[in-house]
């Protein structure tokens, strides 16, 4: 499917059930004793807990791990994977390593800079350190886990010894995340030889609450605007929606994102089951409409149905053992094709094609909007998702859910996903560049309402770009106001095809090279959003060459030096 605008891949929110097992399990080993011994006695053994995370999720498990490990007597660090140097893992003893995956099988943003550092020739050997690795995916992507995986092979092979077998979790982490999760700490306490009796009474530290609406519990939320933001004329349909919080107690940050519980479109669950000859059944509906996904077709139905129709075109392509091509087949097709593709006698039965579905997932959309601004709302800006074939009609799930499903003042389930990474600078000072085409302006529109209501007076830089400015500068009026009201200091603008040479916002970074290193040197922070394959990548080669163009000093020290902003919290996405 092509991007449904601003939303974002993430790491599966916990659920009720995934924190009241945590809290139990925190409670149980407590009660078992604690040794943290008297006033200022250290713990004899430190455990090392790294994450790499996109959105957060990984940071939260990699916080109550250390919490387990305090619980139990032992030490407990939690660190980002880029702030670890191969020379500080080296002097660890014991390192539990937490991490989503991102885009084709990459590591986290917070978490490029130690794998570089892992694979490179100078990496020291490890062989003092006891390790274990948890990884947060989704298995319906082909490089599932796959950031966990690197790891712990190469600390295998930098000589490391696994303390405990990796585990790879799906969306639905819950449940094997709290079994791995108690069966490490178990470990960790037989082999340092911490017995957690000391007599000393529990003093956990303490965390900040966390909200009790989540993919089990969303907030129904009011749908209070949904204005169309595009022209009519435009190729795309981009909205505005804006989310009532009433009295849900619910807080947010700008760079936040929130998630849309959708359901799916009848008329796509109705002609599944008229395909299937079950159009009566009224729980299969239920299913089909609101708990499974039937927009992308699952590995495990894909299998089915090639073993079931050997002959269909689906089979052909898998046969051919082209991944490349087995994409592109797919792209654009949803479960319904496939079925159709197969063949009515192919057809698996309705029983068993629903456990072959996968769960229907929320859908991550970057806030566009300030809580100081807009303390009682949350505001989102999505492109609905509409394309289709000489034979059908295709939507998204989530963007067209909004779009023409919910009616004025209808609830929808909502709840919001911290993205502690991807904020305005602390320093209301420091200058800010973004960089954000399409709906990429949306968490932007947000900084610099945030900007705005604080009264920073750092410098703010923003680069946007669409297809065509007659239809598709979205919130032109208010970017226009920001700037006379001197919060946007520079709006380059990059409309590609407006002109005969297209011209996309990479373009005006390099257009204005010297000013925008200028900025660098001052202090800026630099943030993307938008698509991760393309775009994301076109800027930071720009970014890249800007940098070297200026220095003079090659492509090497360029490198470096976005590496230090990364380090430095200087440089960050939030890409999809």
């Amino acid at each position: 499917m092509p991007p449904t605008g601003s939303l974002i891949p993430a790491d599966a929110p916990f659920s009720a059930e995934q924190e009241a097992w945590l809290a139990g399990f925190l409670a149980g080993v407590a009660a078992a004793g604690r040794r943290e011994g008297g006033a200022g006695e250290a713990p004899a053994v430190t455990i090392d807990v790294l994450f790499g995370t996109q959105t957060g999720n990984s940071e939260f498990v990699a916080g109550e791990l250390a919490a387990g490990a305090r619980a139990r007597g032992l030490g407990g660090n939690v660190t980002a994977l880029d702030d670890v140097t191969p020379e500080q893992l080296a002097a660890m003893s014991h390192v539990l390593v937490v991490t989503s995956t991102y885009g084709e099988g990459e590591l986290p943003d917070n978490a490029g800079l130690f794998w570089e550092a892992l694979q490179a020739e100078t990496a020291p050997r490890l062989e003092g350190l006891r390790y274990a690795v948890l990884g947060l995916g989704d298995r319906g992507y082909d490089d599932f886990c796959q950031a966990a995986k690197l790891i712990d092979t190469r600390l295998e092979q930098l000589g490391a010894g696994r303390l405990h077998e990796r585990a790879d979790c799906d969306v639905d982490f819950e449940e094997p995340a709290a079994e791995w999760s108690a069966a490490v700490l178990e470990r960790l306490v037989a082999e340092t030889g911490v017995t957690g009796d000391t007599g000393a009474s529990p003093s956990p530290e303490p965390r900040a609450p966390r909200s009790p609406w989540n993919k089990r519990t969303p907030y129904r939320s009011r749908l209070a605007v949904n204005r169309l933001l595009s022209s009519p004329r435009s190729a795309k349909e981009i909205r505005h929606y804006e989310f009532d919080l009433g009295d849900s107690g619910i807080t947010y940050e700008a760079g936040d994102a929130l998630a849309v519980v959708p359901l799916n479109d009848e008329a796509l669950v109705g002609g599944l089951l008229a395909h299937l000859g079950a159009s009566g059944d009224q729980e299969a509906a239920r299913l089909l409409r609101a708990e499974r996904e039937i927009r992308t077709p699952s590995k495990e139905l894909i299998a089915d149905l090639v073993e079931r129709a050997p002959s269909s075109e689906l089979a052909a392509v898998v046969a051919h053992g082209d991944r490349s091509d087995l994409d592109s087949w797919l792209w654009g097709r949803d479960v319904l094709d496939l079925l159709r593709d197969a063949g009515p006698a192919a057809a698996p039965p309705l029983a068993e094609l629903l456990s072959l579905l996968r769960p229907l997932q929320a859908r991550q959309y970057s806030i566009s909007s300030s809580p100081l601004a807009h303390p009682d709302r949350i505001h989102l800006t999505i492109a609905s998702v509409r394309y289709g074939t000489g034979k059908r009609a295709y939507e998204g799930v989530a963007s067209t859910y909004l779009a023409d499903r919910v009616g004025e003042d209808a609830a929808v389930g909502v709840f919001v996903q911290p993205n502690a990474s991807f904020g305005v600078p602390a320093d209301d000072d420091a200058p800010m560049v973004m960089i954000g085409p399409g709906t990429g302006v949306a968490p932007f529109r947000g900084f610099l309402h945030e900007r705005a209501a604080r009264g920073a007076t750092g410098r703010n830089w923003l680069f946007f770009g669409d297809r065509h400015r007659e239809t598709d500068f979205v919130y032109e009026d208010e970017l226009r106001q920001l700037r006379k009201d001197g919060v946007l200091t520079e709006l380059d603008l990059a409309f590609s095809r407006d002109q005969a040479e297209k011209v996309y916002v990479q373009t005006r970074m390099r257009e204005r090279s010297r000013e925008l290193y200028g900025w660098l040197e001052e202090g800026a922070h630099v943030y993307v959003c938008g698509d991760a394959s393309r775009m994301a990548k076109d800027v930071e080669a720009a970014l890249l060459g800007v940098i070297a163009e200026q220095r003079g000093r090659g492509d090497d020290d360029a490198a470096e030096y976005l590496a230090d902003l990364r380090r430095a919290k200087r440089y960050v996405r939030d890409v999809y």
